[in-house]
């Protein structure tokens, strides 16, 4: 008569044997084993290990009664690496994105991540061996080494992953659940251009041949204007502009994504679908970009070749118009510098850990990019161990570099001031949260108030308030269009 096969989920009888033996003789490591019946149908040996029979026993008794409990699906099981519920997360966010319910950067965003810094610390670990203490310990890495904002995706990225492992039957709780993120710091509260400050930017703007040929000036006139993200300013073509009425319909923004280049697409919320009304002083700039005979499928804020511009490119084209030119001296210094460094065999790594500076710090002193204050100066004087004749020159030189430009009181400037000044211009003049909300596009504009309705609405009084309030930076700056923008 034929032996009958064990029950699925439960095991025979537990062997245990020496494996191992000190030098005096004696058993030091044992194995435990049995035969267990998976949920497959297939009898496999599962074994356990320890310093002694009872503690490889235990362990093993522990082991079969978890494999009874997780009975993981054909895909995720809790044997599965965590990096094998990463790619099949990874893989339905792509699909999502596809499918438009989801941003398509969104999964550009996770594989990176995936890929910089979380797979390499936790994907060779198998799900049934994570507990809340591992992965928090992963998470706290991440948010030491790299930054709070990368812990945080990587966090989503991993909540994700192993809620699917749950749902596979992989595992009986997410261990992500209870951890938490702390910054390093109180966020800071959102700063706006002043009138003083928005005729600073754009006489900075006015000095600056690279600013004036990527055709920075009328593209913040009009991200001012609108409110609009830079992606949304760049996505609007003659179509979408009404020549008489002056709306605009903002409904696509400009992305590059990977393996994709360059795309228009439309907004991923429906909040960000509106109707914008232009200030008249805007649409009088706009109109004066027309030329009869523009497609009108054609960009409003084109690149040399007259299509799409890349948003990244602008961002750029930012930051140089905010670095100090002029800054000949400051190029010099961080030029000096760098030979120091390497003189004294230092890597920036190496210099930033020794002087307890963030990470970015050495970078952007040896390009040139940020002002290097005295105190700073002799400090990395001492760490080099300059001569007395060096350490007078850089000296010199750090004085000769610090002088404040006008570039330096406009470096905190990004593309997204532009859209929280023009929120603080309106509600500066009394607009209501919800007709500010509408403006910009924002699902949510205050703690204060979850929903808003209307979300297409026009709202023509923020024209009107707009042309009030910015029509000087437009009349006193007005210049002939310099064609085509230049990345």
């Amino acid at each position: 008569m034929a032996k009958q096969p064990l029950p699925l989920g439960t095991w025979g009888t537990i062997s245990s044997r020496a494996m191992r033996w000190d030098k005096k003789g004696r058993a030091d490591k044992f194995e435990a084993k049995a035969r267990y019946r998976d949920v497959d149908g297939r009898t496999r040996r599962v074994a356990a290990w320890g310093k002694t029979a009872t503690e490889a026993e235990n362990k093993l008794r522990t082991m079969l009664k978890t494999r009874t409990r997780l009975s993981g699906s054909a895909e995720i099981k809790p044997e599965s690496r965590v990096s094998v519920a990463v790619e099949l997360f990874l893989a339905e966010i792509k699909e999502l994105g596809e499918q438009e319910v989801l941003a398509p950067g969104t999964h550009q965003t996770y594989r990176y991540q995936c890929d910089k810094n979380l797979t390499p610390r936790i994907g060779e670990i198998r799900l049934v061996e994570l507990t809340t203490p591992r992965v928090n310990d992963v998470i706290q890495a991440i948010r030491n080494e790299v930054g709070v904002a990368s812990a945080k995706t990587c966090k989503s990225i991993l909540s994700g992953a192993l809620s699917m492992a749950v749902r596979h039957g992989a595992l009986i709780a997410n261990p992500v659940r209870e951890i938490k993120i702390r910054g390093k710091r109180r966020r800071r509260s959102p700063r706006a251009l002043e009138e003083d400050e928005r005729e600073a930017w754009f006489e900075l703007l006015r000095q600056d041949e690279r600013a004036v040929r990527a055709d920075l000036v009328d593209l913040c006139k009009f991200m001012l204007a609108t409110g609009e993200r830079i992606g949304e300013a760049l996505a609007v073509t003659w179509k979408d502009v009404n020549r008489e009425t002056g709306q605009i319909n903002c409904s696509y923004q400009v992305q590059r994504l990977k393996g994709h280049g360059l795309i228009r697409r439309r907004v991923k919320s429906a909040a960000g679908e509106r109707v914008l009304v232009l200030p008249r002083w805007a649409l009088e700039m706009v109109l004066a970009r027309w030329n009869e005979g523009t497609p009108s499928g054609s960009p409003v804020f084109p690149d040399s070749k007259g299509g799409f511009r890349d948003p990244h490119n602008v961002q750029h084209a930012l930051r140089n118009a905010r670095r100090p030119v002029g800054g000949q001296r400051r190029t010099e210094l961080g030029q000096t510098l760098k030979a120091h460094r390497r003189r004294a065999g230092f890597t920036q790594t190496q210099i930033v850990d020794k002087l307890g500076w963030r990470k970015t710090r050495i970078s952007l002193i040896e390009t040139g990019r940020v002002r290097l204050e005295a105190e700073e100066a002799v400090a990395l004087a001492n760490a080099y161990r300059l001569s007395k004749r060096d350490r007078t020159a850089l000296l010199e030189l750090t004085e000769l570099a610090g002088m404040r430009s006008l570039a330096d009181e406009m470096a905190w400037v990004t593309a997204h001031v532009f859209r929280k000044t023009t929120a603080t211009i309106l509600e500066d003049a009394g607009q209501t949260p919800r007709k500010i909300a509408d403006q910009l596009g924002h699902s949510r504009i205050s703690t204060t108030v979850d929903e808003y309705v209307g979300r297409r609405a026009r709202n023509p009084e923020a024209a009107g308030l707009l042309d009030e309030a910015l029509r000087g930076i437009h009349e006193q700056h007005r210049q002939p269009t310099e064609g085509a923008a230049i990345d």
